[in-house]
């Protein structure tokens, strides 16, 4: 019997078991993927409190290391589904390589995964040109002209990085305003090797077996246009995976788990943590209190 199962090891759920572990009880952990979740692709932290300026890696590995030295532990399996017992309050978790596993409370931090375009060869394209993490991919792409779309922080500082590796990089943008920080866009500004392809959509990718060309779409003009790119680095935001726990967990029209400032579900002793929880502001700096709130409370419900 587990004190506490926490579903995904990012930043929320790390920190989560952080607080576990700290409370007296013990953590596990389970991650499907990587631990540190999407920031671990991150170049440069420089909006957390007290860190000036941190790698999403180095960032990772530390709560990592924080946490598995007071005793968390890290499974990695995929959790399928949550069934709560009506005999004893416990809850069975099953996961993907047909295991089960007992715990007193549960913690789901599962994040949120790229969003895609949706278009005719995006899937078979995806490794071929086609990529969601440009510090991940982006060095394969040296001397090359690239394109980034989307409007996002994220999407400025993928092409910022892109410019140290790259001939040319477009980034391609629905609006003619960004949702990015000044800073980043100013810097994306001063860099010579950007172009901008504004009020404009991704219609159609072009390449067999590798990626050549983007077609794009003027929203006011509708003239359309292809661009001859080897790369492109989708940045459109994300999306939640929280389908599996409907059942015990209130999900809202974009699949976000439904929780107040308590990280507390519909379930009493399942809680919620980070990117995959209804709110307003999704930062690391969130992700990171909401593990600590959802911790305690856990901690507090099984005590």
């Amino acid at each position: 019997m587990i004190d506490v199962i926490i579903v995904g090891a990012g930043p929320a759920g790390l920190s989560a078991a952080i607080y576990v572990e700290r409370s007296g009880k013990h953590a596990v952990c389970f991650e499907k993927l990587t631990v540190g979740g999407q920031i671990v692709n991150t170049p440069d932290i420089a909006n957390y409190p007290g860190i000036k300026n941190i790698s999403g890696f180095e960032f990772s590995m530390g709560l990592y290391e924080q946490a598995t030295e007071l005793g968390a532990e890290v499974i990695y399996d995929k959790v399928s589904g949550i069934v709560k017992s009506e005999e004893d309050n416990t809850f069975k978790v099953t996961t993907g390589s047909g295991k089960e596993y007992e715990a007193k409370a549960v913690i789901l931090a599962t994040g949120a995964k790229n969003r895609h375009l949706g278009l005719d060869k995006e899937e078979e394209l995806t490794g071929r040109g086609v990529s969601y993490c440009a510090t991940c991919d982006g060095a394969f792409f040296k001397g090359k002209d690239v394109a980034v779309n989307g409007g996002g922080n994220t999407a400025l500082e993928d092409a910022l990085f892109l410019t140290n590796y790259c001939n040319k990089v477009y980034i391609i943008h629905r609006r003619d305003e960004f949702r990015g920080e000044p800073q980043n866009l100013e810097a994306v500004k001063n860099k010579e090797n950007i172009e901008f392809v504004l009020n404009s959509t991704v219609t159609e990718l072009k390449g067999d077996k590798a990626l050549e060309a983007v077609v794009v779409k003027n929203k006011e003009t509708l003239e359309e246009k292809e661009i001859p790119v080897s790369g492109l680095f989708i940045a459109i935001g994300q999306e939640p995976d929280n389908g599996d726990f409907s059942p015990v967990a209130d999900l809202d029209k974009g699949g976000y788990i439904v929780a107040d400032e308590k990280c507390l579900t519909k379930t009493l002793g399942i809680f919620v943590a980070g990117d995959c929880r209804t709110k307003d502001v999704r930062q690391l700096t969130t992700a990171a209190s909401d593990g600590a709130v959802a911790a305690l409370a856990a901690c507090s419900y099984i005590s």
